[in-house]
């Protein structure tokens, strides 16, 4: 299979928005063109099952490498594994959903839509490259897009909100460029798969990680880096945020698995105490900050700190079972926190407000959007079933496995900001969906065909993997157990 139909169709998609005339033609292309790039997602997961099934158990498959700037040995070289195919296919359901969601949405939209396709082509390519140069390369794409989406479309304070993404992002790739040239320096490669296999001396390893790492976990919100997340979320029209949240939180989490870590094993132990620590602080930090929030967007933002510190941590633990609980976190908040901050769009839309005091009793008019909204919150809080539950005990269980009383000390604190994420959703949604209808808001509406046809993509992948998450684990089981060979640390690989 030809991974460049990922860069390629959304590229097109893209371009043929601009040219529409109206509104309809605008929503028409941009739907048919997301939907092809979920259809070709999972095209590309039953391929990849095939060529498993075939035999072929190379690390990467549907490879293509071809000189881009021979001089500096930059390569436009691309392949996939089943860890990048869960992330493929996750940014095919945020950008179908946003573009449901963002139906209605009529101030510029021919920009808005381009903007937001946009974004998933950066994502796409951020997923398929093995070559370093050419990972910065749509890293960078994704960074404009944001800072208009929310500094145009957005709410409140947006023009502040979306100078301060921008700024800090922008320092984040700065360090994770920082750390990409010393790599390249120390190999004379940007090819990941070259690099994994010359190994880097640890002088260099020492030196160069902690920018790699740093640069990406600002991308993940990793504390104390992650104060561009509240705002950034908060201002963002719903689409935007949805894919902020969703997608752009996930590349840094990509990164520190995939680059910093699997290219610098030796560094990952180095600093692996401080990983935990950094971790450990986001989850604690983000649970109980979360509590002190009136404003629903705020709620998901600061709970989304601290659902990514569960990815940091489960990267920082070095075991099989760790990572494989970071990357099912990515997937399990990616399609969690979407479905959220849908269904605050759909309920701001309707009541003009996001303040938790001035809601409640919507369950009474809108019970689509409100069951919506509490399974969101449900899967945030981890309950059986749902996708959260999964990931966050595969993270619990894989931390455990390492004897050492600090990281154990780190796994029961993590565990223990469950009561608290617990009390501030089911705060948050007894206090929307139940109790006494406001004045005024017995003639809302529920949620209309396109928001109902986005909720349920969520949704379903929200319970799929909640109720059979061996199918998940399957798929990114090799490319974990590949890193950790690397790493050196396999512990209970099946």
């Amino acid at each position: 299979m030809n991974l460049s139909l990922l860069i390629i169709l959304p590229f097109l998609t893209a371009a043929a928005v601009l040219f529409c005339r109206g509104l309809k033609q605008v929503r028409i292309v941009a739907l048919t063109g997301s939907v092809a790039q979920l259809v070709l997602s999972v095209w590309l997961l039953f391929a990849y099952c095939s060529e498993r099934a075939a035999g072929n158990h190379s690390m990467m498959v549907f490879e293509n490498n071809t000189a881009w700037f021979s001089g500096l040995s930059i390569h436009y070289h691309v392949g996939v594994d089943g860890i990048s195919i869960a992330m493929i296919l996750l940014t095919a359901f945020v950008v179908v959903a946003g573009i449901l969601v963002s139906w209605a949405m009529e101030k510029l939209s021919k920009e808005f839509f381009f903007l937001l396709i946009f974004l998933s082509l950066g994502a796409y390519g951020f997923f398929i490259s093995l070559d370093l140069f050419t990972l910065f390369f749509f890293l960078e794409i994704a960074v404009i897009p944001k800072f208009l989406l929310i500094g145009i479309w957005g709410s409140g304070k947006k023009e502040y909100s979306a100078m301060k993404l921008a700024l800090m992002l922008m320092a984040g790739s700065a360090l994770v460029l920082i750390g990409l040239l010393g790599m390249y320096y120390a190999t004379g490669s940007f090819d990941m798969l070259q690099i994994s296999q010359a190994h880097i001396p640890l002088a260099t390893q020492y030196l160069f990680f902690p920018f790699a790492f740093v640069g990406f976990g600002i991308f993940a919100a990793l504390f104390p880096f992650h104060t561009w997340v509240p705002d950034g979320h908060a201002s963002a029209p719903t689409a935007a945020s949805m894919f902020l949240a969703g997608i752009s939180m996930k590349l840094g989490g990509y990164g520190c698995l995939r680059v910093a870590t699997f290219l610098m094993p030796d560094a990952a132990h180095h600093y692996a105490p401080v990983i935990i620590l950094l971790a450990t602080i986001a989850i604690i930090y983000g649970a109980f900050a979360t509590m002190m929030q009136t404003d629903l967007k705020y709620i998901n933002a600061y709970s989304s700190v601290s659902h990514c510190g569960f990815v940091i941590l489960g990267i920082g633990m070095l075991t099989q079972t760790s990572v494989n609980g970071a990357v099912l976190q990515m997937i399990s908040h990616g399609l969690m926190t979407a479905l959220f901050f849908a269904a605050i769009g759909m309920i701001y839309s309707r009541t003009h407000t996001r303040m938790v005091a001035q809601l409640g009793g919507l369950l009474k008019v809108m019970p689509f959007i409100s069951t919506l909204f509490v399974i969101a919150g449900l899967c945030s809080l981890g309950l059986p079933g749902l996708s959260g539950f999964v990931a966050e005990m595969t993270v619990f269980m894989g931390s455990w496995q390492n004897p050492d009383a600090m990281y154990r000390l780190a796994t029961i604190l993590a565990c223990a900001s469950i009561v608290v994420t617990a009390v501030y959703i089911l705060r948050a949604a007894g206090k929307t969906v139940m109790g006494p209808l406001p004045e005024g808001y017995a003639n809302l509406t529920d949620a209309t065909w396109n928001e109902k046809m986005a909720a349920i993509l969520l949704v379903a992948g929200i319970l799929v993997m909640g109720v059979a998450p061996f199918l998940v684990n399957q798929l990114i089981g090799p490319g974990t157990e590949h890193i950790m060979q690397q790493v050196g640390q396999v512990i209970n690989p099946k």
